[in-house]
């Protein structure tokens, strides 16, 4: 008697819309919650656009994931963050993370490149109120950084929560974009004399300096040593 063969899972995917699918090289875009998970749990640097007085505005920033939630914070008088409290219903924003893995040097300057991968998210964002779900928010920027963190470390007080504001931004529509492999340069480039090839990148991690104010006997924890 033959066993029967199960039939994998299909992936669990985000809806493209007309914003999450690229004008170009669109074979290279996923909308695979894994991939994205993936992608957005390996850094923790974020860069949010938003419109500011009819200009756009880019800003550099940390997030946290927590399920299909990404969360930002910020000083209560930056502008964004006001401007999630002001805006109703919330402040519409894009929100991008991107890793680069490797130089891809092709024997024309024209198909030089990069290896990638990156995750646009877009959405309106929220502010955060309710204190539960921004002490959860908070522990996961610490967390998203060096996990484990959060619980090794104070949290923050009553004056300190007052003067953070955090935002809420769902993923819902969103989509990942990779590039993989070599260079692709034109048939009748291929006999040139240029090398041609990947430069793969390293994410590294130098030895933890210990803060010159720290007291005697406390150790450098497991959780940062092993970073």
């Amino acid at each position: 008697m033959q066993g029967t063969q199960e039939t994998p899972p299909k992936p669990v995917t985000y809806t493209p819309t007309g914003r999450t699918v690229p004008t170009r090289s669109a074979q290279k875009a996923s909308y695979d919650k894994d991939v994205v998970h993936a992608i957005l749990d390996e850094g923790y640097v974020c860069h949010l656009g938003f419109v500011r007085d009819g200009a756009p505005v880019v800003l550099p920033t940390l997030y946290g994931r927590v399920g299909e939630r990404l969360y930002v914070h910020g000083s209560t008088g930056s502008r964004p963050l006001r401007m999630t409290g002001e805006a109703d219903p919330g402040l519409a924003v894009c929100l991008t993370v991107t890793h680069v893995d490797a130089l891809v040097l092709a024997r024309s300057a024209f198909h030089h490149s990069i290896n990638y991968r990156s995750v646009v998210v877009h959405g309106i964002a929220h502010e955060v109120t309710d204190p539960e779900e921004r002490r959860l928010a908070l522990d996961a920027l610490v967390d998203q950084v060096v996990p484990g963190r959060a619980a090794d470390s104070r949290p923050a007080n009553k004056k300190e929560l007052a003067a953070t504001a955090v935002i809420r931004l769902d993923l819902d529509e969103v989509s990942a974009k990779i590039r993989t492999g070599g260079a692709n340069d034109e048939p009748e480039d291929l006999g040139l004399p240029h090398w041609a090839g990947v430069v793969p990148l390293r994410k590294g991690y130098g030895t933890p300096l210990d803060n010159a104010d720290l007291a005697p006997g406390i150790d450098v924890p497991e959780y940062v040593a092993g970073l």
